[in-house]
């Protein structure tokens, strides 16, 4: 898996941005297959509540039922529940968990969230989330390698606030960055990595966050040797390249049940 992911991230660089497309030399041929949609996802950023035991009781006892008896109806192919541990410099995590529906595309994620049950979903969330919310929409803009079972129970996270240049920025992500991040794939011992880009707040405000990336691993301790490598401080330390609107790091795990 390790192999893998190494390989998707070489491609990265090209992965992470749609690209534009040129215009036909020979009008004659065929025009090759359109690429796929790129999957779109709704997530939910949720702060500290102020009674983290209660949020857990109704989360896993109400809401996730909820979610789970409307995925027919609103139509996101798959769930990922997270729970953050602590920042990557060890203090207490600055949010407290995180929830993304998949859809196979924005078209199908703009009927989903249209749906009675996608709106049942959401008037439950004033039920638990007692510390507030973060809800945005976006589309993940790398390719996924494949994945053995439980071979992502950790990861590493970075929250992107608005740059000031977003076209540096991105130029820089892809030229740069992410060269240096699939560099030191294998010594980190990463096992996936999902690129995101926030389209907007669910109410269609700007997005709360820019962009977000994610470095999974086999487990927390695969993640601590992982974070203590020269290879993942030389990637930490070229964030202040180019994110200069700021960040927030994270560490935490997938959560499958309470």
């Amino acid at each position: 898996m390790r192999r893998l992911a190494l390989l998707s991230l070489v491609a990265l660089a090209a992965a992470c941005s749609k690209p534009e497309q040129q215009p036909a030399q020979d009008t004659t041929a065929a025009a090759p297959p359109a690429p796929p949609p790129a999957k779109a996802f709704v997530t939910v950023i949720y702060n500290t509540p102020t009674d983290a035991k209660a949020f857990e009781k109704y989360y896993w006892e109400t809401h996730v039922p909820l979610v789970g008896a409307k995925q027919a109806e609103v139509g996101f192919t798959a769930a990922e529940l997270t729970k953050f541990d602590a920042t990557l410099d060890g203090k207490a995590p600055t949010h407290y968990r995180q929830a993304v529906l998949w859809f196979n595309s924005m078209a199908d994620l703009e009927k989903g969230i249209a749906t009675p049950g996608f709106k049942a979903v959401g008037d439950d969330l004033a039920n638990f989330a007692t510390g507030g919310l973060i809800a945005m929409i976006g589309e993940q803009t790398n390719e996924d390698s494949p994945l053995a079972a439980g071979d992502t129970t950790a990861f590493v996270t970075v929250l992107y606030n608005a740059p000031t240049d977003p076209a540096a920025f991105e130029s820089y992500y892809t030229a740069t960055h992410l060269p240096i991040v699939a560099n030191g794939a294998a010594k980190i011992g990463f096992s996936r990595a999902e690129l995101t880009k926030y389209a907007k707040n669910l109410d269609g405000t700007p997005a709360a966050f820019y962009r977000q990336a994610k470095l999974y691993f086999p487990n927390a301790a695969a993640l601590k040797a992982g974070t203590a490598t020269p290879e993942f401080k030389a990637v930490g330390d070229d964030l202040a390249n180019f994110a200069t609107g700021g960040l927030v790091g994270l560490v935490g795990h997938l959560t499958t049940k309470p």
